[in-house]
């Protein structure tokens, strides 16, 4: 498969769950695929994973949520691989502090606003010029379903991520004349080793996704589409990837 071939691809949170499953399908398409992750025993295993099935990756530890990181991230990976054709940030999330305005904690409001928005912000601010140079690519942003239908009990994690979808739809607009796209995803409970911690199956979002809930794979396949020529005409969109949780 090459879907994504001579593309080159930087993925945030890529060291477990949905950004590792998203990294090592990309390679398998083709792409080179830098690895980004606070964690970077977690980033260099998701680059020996691909290595293992014959790809080429590489690991970059950072924070999302701090500039000098972010343009340090930018830097090694145009010196690794010449440019960058594509940008999934899945790094970011709630956590079990978050909750309603009147009880959240507002350390972690600011957490949340700072790794979840703010690090969109950063690299997407730091990728788009290495875009403008290769002459287009695409940027897939990460929102989620509480963001789209009214739910209860992480009002932080939901703003970031409503703000996100603004984000998403100016950026499109903004940089269409550049050939470059961006799109972000909205999904509902995806059942990564993070989320089985702190989020129980009976949880009403659960409940509501007709399909029943996701795996990190069905992100992924998603993201592969975004990032290849094949959505060559979607631009600006908030796709939900909810089982039918969105429209029930």
């Amino acid at each position: 498969m090459s879907q994504l071939q001579n593309k080159r691809a930087l993925v945030t949170g890529g060291g477990n769950g949905i950004g590792q499953e998203t990294c090592k399908l990309l390679a398998e398409n083709g792409a080179r695929v830098a690895v980004a992750d606070l964690n970077i025993e977690a980033a260099e295993d998701t680059v020996h994973q691909i290595e293992e099935s014959g790809g080429e990756a590489i690991a970059i530890t950072m924070d999302v949520s701090e500039p000098d990181q972010v343009v340090a991230m930018t830097a090694d990976m145009v010196k690794a691989f010449g440019g960058i054709d594509i940008l999934f940030g899945s790094a970011g999330g709630g956590s079990a502090k978050d909750g309603p305005v009147t009880e959240l904690d507002l350390d972690e409001f600011w957490r949340t606003i700072r790794v979840d928005l703010f690090g969109t912000i950063l690299c997407c601010r730091n990728v788009i010029p290495e875009m403008v140079r290769a002459g287009g690519g695409s940027i897939i942003n990460m929102s989620s379903l509480r963001a789209i239908i009214g739910t209860e009990g992480q009002d932080a994690y939901t703003s970031s991520k409503g703000a996100i979808i603004s984000l998403t739809r100016a950026m499109a607009v903004t940089w269409a004349k550049h050939n470059i796209r961006v799109n972000a995803l909205a999904p509902g409970m995806i059942m990564t080793d993070r989320i089985k911690d702190f989020i129980p199956p009976d949880h009403p979002i659960c409940q509501k996704m007709l399909l029943g809930t996701g795996e990190p794979w069905d992100v992924a396949h998603l993201v592969l589409y975004l990032a290849s020529d094949a959505s060559r005409l979607m631009t600006g969109n908030i796709i939900p990837l909810d089982g039918g949780a969105s429209i029930y």
